[in-house]
């Protein structure tokens, strides 16, 4: 799978909560970088994924740049939207991934909300 598919997938499935389909995306060794923490294995990052939604019910993802890709990484800029505290909250976010095997293997995140 070319990389710009797996990171169409990664945002359209992965983060639209399909959690069921983490080991078909991003590899054992996988390791997520966010700006306070880091997140190891799919078993972490689906519990990661699990619990943006569960704070942000409902939430949803669209890709507005991207994604680009180039050797073994990808890049893809997004927007969300959800709920929290019953207030519409909108953010953005830049995510870079690096791609091994057909997998990826690591990621970095910048996000901000913006309502």
């Amino acid at each position: 799978m070319e990389p710009e598919e797996l990171y169409r997938r990664w945002i359209d499935e992965l983060w639209a909560g399909r959690v069921e389909r983490v080991s078909e995306l991003v590899a054992d060794a996988f390791v997520g970088h966010w700006p306070d923490h880091d997140v190891h294995g799919p078993a972490q990052l689906a519990e990661t994924i699990r619990q943006t939604h569960a704070m942000l019910a409902p939430l949803s993802f669209a890709i507005e740049v991207g994604p680009f890709a180039h050797g073994g990484l990808v890049a893809g800029r997004w927007r969300g939207h959800g709920r929290q505290d019953g207030a519409e909250t909108t953010f953005l976010g830049n995510d870079i991934l690096r791609v091994e095997d057909g997998r990826f293997v690591e990621y970095w995140v910048g996000s901000m909300v913006v309502t």
